[in-house]
């Protein structure tokens, strides 16, 4: 038997050995009686997989193939391949998500109509249970992207982050009361997961940076004065930018991080994206010394006030490795 498909079995028995984490439980194991796997499918009772065996296997995939790479001149290639296995998890979850928004404007056109017959009735509960059955399969395959994400996070060192995108009654009839009443629900929890609460923390640095413990120490200072932070970032996946959200991932810390990317075209798109970063009211920021962008930022902070933590580039220790966090 070989040394990876031994870690392999080895890490599957661990994890049946444990219990599901609440969110697998809830997304796998507290699921609806019936559910419509693909429109015009009739209601059924439809399986998911155990809580446990989705968590382990969930584990097991991205262990795996950094253990298969280790040691061999393939290695420098296995964060990427485990980033690209996660990515699916989050293209599959944006795909589902659009799909659920499609179904739920849907709904609303429904709950609008006045026909009050037994086949509007039918249909618009229909419609409801294929939103509530997409939106259960859309909150598993994000459990399963988290998890990886927190995986690969722990074994390479690094946290996790998307190419693109986020990681959100009257008496007329009882169908159109719950069809209403699901809807609300549902703008409120989007709105919760894409807007976190707390106040922020602005963040940039250049792509080239590698003094990570000085980020991380000074981050930390911050976080003790300000427990309830989250943490705006310009949104580069290298860098400066890449260590402070490092930092945020640790369990220790778990800091809501924004990605604040650039949107648009030209050569005034950055330079926006830092007034837009001012017109936040941050109550801090920490600036690592880069190209002109940083100093504008710099500039654009200082007068609002905003105090700020600035890093020199001259000033970086030597570079060592980033630790890595165990799961």
């Amino acid at each position: 038997m070989s040394r990876t498909v031994q870690h392999f079995q080895d890490l599957r028995t661990l994890y049946a050995e444990a219990i599901a984490t609440p969110e697998f439980q809830a997304a796998f194991g507290d699921v609806m009686p019936l559910t419509i796997i693909e429109p015009g499918d009739e209601p059924a009772e439809h399986d998911m997989p155990e809580p446990i065996a989705a968590q382990a296997d969930c584990a097991g995939i991205i262990a795996t193939i950094l253990d298969l790479f280790n040691d061999t001149r393939l290695e420098p290639l296995a964060a990427e391949i485990a980033w690209g296995i996660v990515n699916s998890f989050h293209f599959v979850a944006g795909k589902l998500e659009r799909r659920e928004d499609g179904i739920a404007r849907e709904l609303g056109e429904l709950v609008r109509a006045t026909d009050m017959s037994e086949v509007f009735t039918s249909e618009l509960e229909e419609k409801q249970l294929l939103c509530r059955s997409v939106a259960e399969q859309r909150g598993a395959i994000e459990c399963m992207r988290d998890y990886a994400a927190e995986m690969y996070r722990a074994l390479s060192g690094w946290p996790w982050s998307p190419a693109r995108g986020t990681r959100a009654s009257s008496a007329s009839s009882a169908s159109q009361i719950a069809a209403q009443d699901f809807l609300r629900e549902r703008a409120l929890l989007a709105r919760e997961r894409h807007l976190p609460q707390g106040p922020l923390v602005v963040f940039s640095g250049p792509a080239q940076w590698h003094d990570w413990q000085a980020i991380w120490e000074r981050l930390d200072q911050i976080k003790a004065r300000v427990p309830h932070m989250t943490l705006v970032t310009t949104g580069q996946r290298k860098g400066a930018d890449a260590i402070a959200a490092a930092w945020a991932a640790r369990r220790e810390v778990q800091v809501p991080v924004v990605a604040y990317g650039l949107y648009g075209t030209g050569r005034k798109t950055a330079f926006t994206r830092n007034r837009k970063l001012a017109e936040l009211r941050p109550v801090e920021a920490v600036l690592c010394e880069g190209s002109g962008l940083q100093a504008n930022l710099y500039q654009l902070l200082r007068e609002t006030g905003v105090p700020i933590h600035a890093f020199r580039s001259a000033d970086q220790a030597p570079a060592q490795p980033i630790r890595r966090q165990v799961a």
